[in-house]
This record gives C-alpha cells, structure tokens and sequence, in this order.
C-alpha cells in the first residue's frame, strides 16, 4: 500500500557506495569530515547583505573545509575548482556543484505550476531530463528541485514552483520530475534531484513567505507529505528542509520532521541540506542560543548539509570535543554525502565538459519540445464566440501590455541562467506566425513592485526606471491608439516574473499597476480582445470574466513562450491545460480549495446561498477547470462491482468522445468521496486522471483504479492510517465539479 510504503522507498545510492563511503571516513580527519557538510555559495563579491569570508574559496577547497558549491554555473571556473579538490586536497574527495535548476538550464521550460497545469508528468519528467542534462554539461550535478509544497493561498510568492492546491497532483508531478531529473534503474543519469522544502513551507500564514505555518498532523500527513512520500518513492536522493517555524518549531531543527516523519516514516535514505542560512538562522527564530546550539540542533535533527551558513563549519568540532556530537554521528552525517558523490561517478569522472558552444548546441535541441510543453500548459479560461483561435487572414493584430515583449519575463522566476536574447516575446511570436498581418506592439502601462524584495535586481530581469508621469499619460494614449486602429487587440496582462518568486507575497490579487484601467479602455473601444495572462498566482479577474470574450492563463512558457502563445493563437496548438488550484473570484475567499470537509450546512443544502453575504462562496473557476477550441462529453461511467473488501479494487470506466471538429486533449478526472469513517472525508478528492489525444468524432474508454492506496488515510481519530468501510460517491469528469456519478460500498 502507498501509505505503509515506507518498505517501497528507493535509495538513491547503493550499498557499494555506501561501502566506499565507509572506507573514506576511516581516513578522514574529523575536519575533513565537518567540510563534507559545509556548503559556501560562490558569490563574486562584493553584494549587497553577503560578508567577504577572509580565507578564500580555493583555500577553503585544499584545506578539505567544502562538501560543495553553490551558484556556480560555469564550467570553467567549476573544473577549475575541482581541479585543486582532486589534485591539491589530501584525499582528492571531488566537490559537488549545486543550483536551482528549477524548470530549465540552457533552455527553459514552463515553470512548475504551469508544468502541472498541463496534467502531463511524461511531459514533466522529459523537460526534468532535458534541464539535467543540460546541466550536467556545465558541471552541475545536482538541482534543488522539484519544490514539493502544497499551495492553497495564491498570496504566497512561491505558489509559482509547486504544483498547486492538490496532493495527488503534486503526488504525480513529484514522481516524474524525480525521473526526470535522475532517470530510471534502466537509465540512470549522473544528477541528483532534491524535494523541498520539508514540510509545511506552502502553508505559511497569510500566505507571507517565511512566516510560520500551523498544521495539524492530519492535515501534515493527508495533504502536505503525499507529494513527498511519492518523491522518495521514487528514490530522491536528497531533501531540503524549509526555513519556517512548523507549529513554533523551526523546520530545519524539527526532530519530529526530519527523524520522526522523514528518516522513519518515509523511510529517507539519502542526505538532508538546509535551505539556505537555515541552521544559521536558527538563532535568528529564537531556537538556538547561538551558532554552536544552533549546529548541536541542526545535525541532532538530521540536516546532513548547512547551505551557506558555514555553521557546522565554525562550531562542529567544538561540539565533537565537547561530546555533544560523538564521532559515530559526524559519521552518519557525512557518509550519504559521500556515498552520493560515488554514485554519481564525481571521483572518477569529476570534470564538465561543456564548452562555449554547449549553450546554443543544448538550445537548437531542444527548442521544439520546450515549445511544444509550453502549448500543452496553456489553460484556457474564456472564450465567448469562438473568437479563439483568430483568422489567419485578420489584417491588424495589436499586442498591449507590459507582458507583451518581455523576453525577460517570459522565462519566469528561477530562470537564473537564461539569457533573455535567447527567449520568444510574445510580440515575436505573433509577428513570425501573423505574418500576412500588421502586428503591432505598445506598452501602455508599467509594473513595479512598491516593495522591492532583497532579490531584486541581483536575480532576474533588471529592475526599470519608474515612467514619469508624462511618460505614463503617453505610453496610455499610444496604446489606446494602436488598439482602436487594429482588428484585433491581444492584452499581455499579469505579473512580472519577480512578483511570482521567494519573499514576493502579495495581499491582495488584482492586476498590479494601471493594468485594470489600461483593459477596461480597450474593451470600450468595441475591438475583438483576447486577455492573456502572465502570472502564477491567479488573479482577480472578475471584471474580465464577464467582459472579455478570450482569456487564457499563459503563466510564463520559458524561452519558447512566445511561440507557443502564437501557436495557440493561431489554433495550431490546441490548449488542452487544466487549472492546478481553485481560481477565486477575489482574496477575500482565500484560502479557498475544492477538497474541503461538508460541515452541517453544506454547500449544495437546498436552502444554502453563500457562505458570505456578499460574495459567492464557490469559486470563479473550479479545480481541473480548462476549456478546449473543440467540445467533449464523458459518459456511460461503469464500476465493475457494487461492493469490494477492504483490500479490493474497484475499477471506473468511462467513455471520453471529442464532439468537435479539432483534434484536441481532454483531461479525464476522477473523485472520490468516503461517506463516513471514524473523520470527516472532504467532499471531493482527486483520485486519478489522464490526459488523452482524440481525433474529431474519436471517443476512447478510460478506466481507473479505486483500491486501498486511492482510499487510505489518515485518520485524527485513530492517530494513524485507516482503509475503512464505507459507502463511496465516483464522479468523473473534466473538472472537480463533474457531475457523471456512481457510487459502490466496501465492507469488512
């Protein structure tokens, strides 16, 4: 079973690494071992917040004091590096280069909320595959990817790296970018992916990043560790702990967290690091008394690796001395770090071989596929009329807004090595694909973060000059113009990639600037508009959901983004996205997700309004919500049995017909409800789904498995996991609110 599958955790490394490691340790010093668990970021000072350390990066190396680097991407300097670790260090342990290689290297990708949207993990696990191996040519062995955390309050900045609002989701996502990023037992590849941040990151209060969470051990096990459990399932061969305090526990010195649910409950073989400074600023959150209590608290909770801290650096061998640490656990500590350097070959094959021209080689092989997954993640909102796609033969295109040409932008946040020449605006890519038509581009309005986050222009896009305020009357009337003299006005609307990124929260979820304005002028003018977004987050987009008849949610496509928005345009790609989260109709219903408990009055009573007296309380568009430029029905839903044991399968079918006259996806959900138990179960979980390819008039059976992994949990009531007894509601559809139902029993 999926929830007592502690006994079905992979482990990155074998036992013959192990072994190797082993016989390392008996030569090490107590010194070299402590530097196998520092990891300096190399940084070309001087920046801003960062102090110059007095002994240099290549001294640090020869005296054996690093395990490994990060935010180093140059092959050069990595060989470099490396060179003096095998050559000048005693016992010539190699270094081990890590980076965020979120959702690409040399080419990148759709972000992962976006990557999630599409409801494709083949397609996730191929552009994991591809950034690893792009990666690996520059020296980079290891990603600090895929982040794993559950998001159900858009506010947070980081919503833009998950998978969203769901766990079986994000439980999928996790398993195939793991494959991606490490390959299989078939196919290995020589990279190490890691699952962050352990645990509860997502859930921070008022959606502020860093802020503490508060979970309840039923809502830890049943929602924030399912995409975690699946990712060491599949073998992850390292964990980050998160910054935040877990229920006034900091996370990175949570003995219950890192031993008692991930060491022993998931059963977590490989090496913990810490998110960055994390042990440092322990002392920070009020835990630690200082470094040395920080560093006993650090490694007595399990974090193998103190990223950028220099911590354990500083005060490990004190607590050695002292017997705070004995020697066995320095040893416990080191050793997976170790063992994974052997299993990625470093000590015989230590060296990148990229070259000047690896970038542009790595590009020009993959630039389809990356255009191809931004297509496929593409959700389509609206779209009254049909007015998408456009006519080939439209004579005038105008492209408006601050997302329309920047290349930037369109890569998204943690697109650290992207170069921007590199990218497709969204203005380029309608231009190449309209090429019989006029297409023009204006501004019309600027965005700008009021408070800028200490990232600001040391990652990502430049920061720009604020427009006077001339500038902005001026750059407004130019855009109102183009608009009115075109045939069609296609609105670049959202974010820019900086408000979708670590410590960039928000409080509230309208589009940010004079954005809203710039739309409601444009729709006035009585101009067929199509509204693309570009965000993560979703956006308060009430006004335009009744007003603007297109609208997709782009999110940020990557360096191919503007042509996959074209090729969409157009209608030779086909969206086929679903939503990876509740779209609320304001912030003032957030949190808000389909998979909530009924509670006495619930919403689907014959007397029930609104939970609010002025608002709605369902949401602007639901969970797996995406529409199609073709049309769909799933129909004739078969259980293959009313009533099952306890450990029996019941299996769904249902029939998915495209009705339309395009080629196109549908994304087939199923959702499962448990009537009663010894808790309450939410009214709805997704328990399957599968994203099939019809040809017009096409229809195709799809089945699904409902067993004891799909009805698991863990109940409060019995402080444990349960498979109980209990009548059961089916529904499959296209979103969280199909309505193709059947129902079964199961009993003892």
């Amino acid at each position: 079973m999926l929830f007592s599958a502690a006994a079905h955790a992979q482990s990155f490394v074998s036992q013959d690494d192990n072994a190797r490691a082993d016989a390392l340790l008996k030569q090490m010093t107590t010194e070299e071992k402590i530097g196998q668990l520092n990891q300096p970021f190399y940084f070309k000072l001087p920046i801003p917040g960062f102090t110059s350390d007095p002994v240099s990066y290549e001294d640090h190396v020869r005296r054996g004091e690093v395990g490994s680097f990060l935010f180093l991407t140059d092959p050069k300097e990595i060989n470099r590096l490396q060179k003096i670790a095998m050559t000048e260090q005693r016992l010539h342990i190699p270094l081990l280069f890590g980076f965020d290689v979120i959702h690409g290297f040399d080419t990148e990708f759709p972000v992962p909320l976006a990557t999630a949207a599409s409801w494709d993990p083949a397609m996730s696990e191929q552009a994991q595959a591809i950034a690893a191996e792009e990666a690996t040519h520059a020296g980079v062995r290891w990603s600090f990817a895929p982040m794993l955390d559950i998001a159900r309050d858009p506010r947070w900045g980081r919503i833009s790296e998950g998978a969203g609002e769901d766990p079986y989701l994000g439980a999928a996502m996790a398993r195939a970018q793991v494959k991606g990023f490490q390959g299989t037992a078939e196919n290995p590849h020589a990279f190490i992916a890691t699952l962050k941040h352990f645990a509860g990151y997502g859930a921070a209060t008022g959606g502020r990043d860093y802020d503490a969470s508060y979970i309840s051990e039923e809502e830890m096990e049943n929602v924030y560790l399912p995409p975690f459990r699946a990712g060491v399932q599949a073998g992850a061969g390292s964990v980050m702990s998160a910054y935040m305090d877990l229920n006034n526990v900091p996370a990175s010195g949570n003995v219950h967290l890192l031993q008692d649910l991930l060491r022993n409950q998931l059963q977590f073989k490989g090496f913990i690091v810490s998110d960055a400074f994390a042990i440092g600023s322990l002392v920070t959150q009020g835990f630690a008394r200082d470094g040395e209590d920080a560093a006993l608290r650090g490694a007595t909770a399990g974090e193998n690796m103190d990223m950028g801290s220099a911590t354990y650096l500083a005060h490990m061998k004190a607590l050695i001395d002292k017997g705070q640490i004995t020697a066995s656990e320095l040893d416990d500590l080191a050793r997976p770090i170790l063992a994974t350097k052997y299993h990625l070959g470093l000590f015989e094959h230590p060296y990148a071989d990229g070259t000047d021209q690896t970038h542009a080689e790595m590009l020009a092989r993959h630039r389809q596929t990356a255009r191809t997954a931004a297509a496929r993640t593409a959700v389509l909102l609206r779209n009254e009329g049909s007015l998408l796609p456009l006519a080939k033969t439209v004579h005038s295109i105008a492209v408006i807004g601050p997302l329309g040409n920047s290349k930037a932008d369109m890569n998204g946040p943690w697109s650290l090595t992207a170069k921007a020449d590199d990218t497709v605006s969204v203005f380029e890519g309608v231009r190449t694909k309209f090429s019989n038509a006029k297409v023009e581009f204006a501004q019309g309005v600027q965005i700008v973060k009021p408070f800028p986050s200490s990232f600001d222009g040391i990652i990502g896009p430049p920061l720009e000059k604020a427009w006077s305020a001339d500038e902005a009357a001026q750059q407004m009337k130019s855009a109102l113009k183009l608009a009115a003299d075109s045939d069609v006005v296609v609105m670049t609307l959202g974010e820019l990639s900086n408000m979708d990124f670590e410590y960039s929260s928000r409080s509230s979820l309208s589009l940010p600037g004079m954005q809203q304005q710039l739309l409601e002028k444009v729709q006035s003018l009585g101009k067929p508009v199509v509204l693309l977004l570009f965000s993560t987050r979703p956006l308060d987009i009430s006004w335009a959901s009744t007003h603007i008849p297109a609208i997709m949610d782009c999110y940020f496509g990557g360096t191919e983004a503007g042509n996959a928005v074209a090729d969409l345009l157009a209608g030779d790609a086909v969206p086929g996205g679903k939503l990876p989260v509740t779209w609320p109709r304001n912030v003032g219903q957030v949190p808000i997700y389909y998979a909530h408990t009924a509670s006495h009055k619930p919403y689907d009573s014959p007397d029930f309004t609104s939970r609010y007296w002025d608002l709605p309380t369902t949401p602007l568009y639901s969970f797996g919500y995406g529409l199609s430029y073709s049309t769909f029905t799933i129909t004739d839903l078969h259980l293959d049995t009313s009533s099952a044991p306890l450990q029996g399968v019941v299996t769904a079918t249902a029939t998915v017909t495209n009705t339309g006259k395009v080629a196109a996806d549908e994304v087939v959900q199923l959702y499962l409800h448990q009537q009663y138990g010894s808790a309450s179960r939410p009214v709805r979980e997704l328990k399957g789904f599968r994203r099939v390819t019809l040809a017009p008039g096409e229809k195709q059976q799809v089945s699904f498995p409902i067993g004891p992994d799909e009805r698991t949990y863990w109940s409060a009531a019995k402080s444990g996991w349960v498979v109980e007894a209990s009548d059961f509601d089916v529904w499959v559809g296209d979103s969280s609110m199909a309505t193709l139902h059947d129902s079964f029993k199961v009993v003892e």
